[in-house]
C-alpha cells in the first residue's frame, strides 16, 4: 500500500487597507502598475493551509506586468502617496496620480505645428 502526501505553501494575498486602488511605477519593468499588496505565506498539508508561516503578513509593492515584489518600506513615494490619500480622505491629488493617460509628449499625438513663413527681402 502506497500512500503520498504532499507539502507546500500558499499565499493568501490582498490590497493593503488605505492603499486601495493606488497604483505607482515598477521599479524593475518602469510600467505604471504596481500596486500595494499584504501577502500571508501558508504551509500547506495535502493542499490544505495547515500552519501560518508569519504572523503580520507582509507589506509589499507587486508589479501586476512583470510580478517584482518589493517591501513597502524600502518604497518612501508610495508611502508618501498614501499619506496624502489619508490626508484628503481617499482621494490623491491630481500632480501625484501618475502619468497622463495617452501617448507621451512628442510623439506626433496632436496637431502639426505651423512653420514661419520665410520672407526674401
Amino acid at each position: 500500500m502506497c500512500i503520498v502526501f504532499t507539502c507546500g505553501q500558499h499565499e493568501f494575498s490582498s490590497q493593503l487597507q488605505g492603499a486601495e486602488g493606488l497604483l505607482c511605477q515598477c521599479h524593475n519593468c518602469g510600467n505604471w502598475s504596481a500596486s500595494v499588496v499584504k501577502r500571508h505565506p501558508w504551509f500547506t498539508f495535502c493542499f490544505v493551509p495547515v500552519l501560518p508561516l508569519s504572523i503580520h503578513g507582509y507589506e509589499d509593492v507587486i508589479c501586476s506586468i512583470c510580478n517584482f515584489a518589493q517591501p513597502l518600506a524600502n518604497r518612501g513615494d508610495v508611502l508618501e502617496q498614501m499619506r496624502l490619500m489619508q490626508q484628503n480622505g481617499g482621494a490623491l491629488p491630481l500632480q501625484n496620480r501618475g502619468p497622463p493617460p495617452g501617448p507621451p509628449q512628442g510623439w506626433g499625438g496632436g496637431p502639426p505645428k505651423e512653420q514661419p513663413h520665410m520672407q526674401y527681402g
